[in-house]
């Protein structure tokens, strides 16, 4: 196995700015590669820890097996509370919007939790939210516009008719 080098702490605020870039242009494998090379030598750089965040979700592909393992991991690494139930809104939304892509048989219900479930975490960031950031209502309007926009997002119905139940 080739060993991996290590950057130069000095060298940290650049290879932060490159991840980012590489996120933006659609480059997800070289942010993810980027930030742990950061979080090799800074541990809890925060900046690293989102970036690597939002870089591993937008490889989500649950058709080949691709968890959220290890983006909730790292969302429990985030120091902040508001972070962490906004970024675990986030891995879940994106993690039904991947679902969506799959377009097989009961994704649309499968995605309907996922986004019910980042709605949840949304709420919860909502009400921790620094002043004039409403990051987590603009996230929990995204999701709502999903389920609203699409007839098979939709959560899985009863087993038995409502009338049948009394």
């Amino acid at each position: 196995m080739i060993e991996l080098k290590k950057l130069a702490p000095d060298a940290i605020e650049m290879a932060q700015e490159k991840a980012v870039r590489y996120r933006l242009l659609n480059k997800p494998r070289l942010a993810e590669s980027i930030c742990r090379d950061i979080l090799a030598v800074d541990l809890h750089n925060r900046e690293a820890i989102v970036t690597l965040i939002l870089a591993l979700t937008d490889q989500y592909d649950p058709e080949h097996g691709m968890s959220i393992a290890e983006a909730t991991s790292l969302v429990a690494r985030l120091d902040d509370e508001f972070e962490r139930e906004y970024y675990s809104g986030i891995v879940c939304e994106r993690r039904a919007v991947a679902q969506l892509s799959i377009r097989g048989v009961g994704t649309g219900q499968i995605a309907y939790d996922w986004l019910r479930r980042a709605m949840a975490f949304f709420e919860r960031a909502e009400s921790l939210s620094p002043p004039h950031n409403d990051d987590a209502i603009l996230r929990w309007n995204t999701c709502a516009r999903l389920i609203n926009a699409r007839h098979d997002v939709r959560p899985v119905p009863s087993e038995r008719p409502a009338d049948m139940l009394e």
